[in-house]
């Protein structure tokens, strides 16, 4: 079964940091593109990173770049999002996607061949 698990978002205070996990099952994630994307309360998706396929390079929002970093480990199919100095700005679900694309840059899940039910990142003091 085709499957994408995120885990480990949380509240953290403005400045704070968390490192969020998406777990891929059913495929192997060498083979595909794969992106976060975000949405907050009462907004449309919003791309936030993303990481090319076979994880050689990757590319970021500006409203993330500096302070956050994709990453992927192919032998544990687990992709990673370290956000660092975190603001209230960044409230949101976060999910991941995966995609056959070379990059995928697309906020709409319906642009992602795989795709994550989230999980919830509250910044707030």
């Amino acid at each position: 079964q085709v499957q994408l698990v995120e885990s480990g978002g949380g509240l953290v205070q403005p400045g704070g940091s968390l490192r969020p996990s998406c777990v891929a099952s059913g495929f192997t994630t060498s083979n595909y593109a794969m992106s976060w994307v975000r949405q907050a309360p009462g907004e449309g998706h919003e791309w936030v990173a993303g990481i090319y396929k076979g994880g050689y390079d990757t590319t970021y929002a500006d409203s993330v770049k500096g302070r956050f970093t994709i990453s992927i480990d192919n032998a544990k199919n687990t992709l990673f999002l370290q956000m660092n100095d975190l603001k209230p700005e960044d409230t949101a679900v976060y999910y991941c996607g995966a995609c056959l694309d070379y990059v995928c840059y697309d906020p709409r899940p319906s642009k992602y061949d795989h795709w994550g039910q989230g999980t919830q990142v509250a910044v707030s003091s």
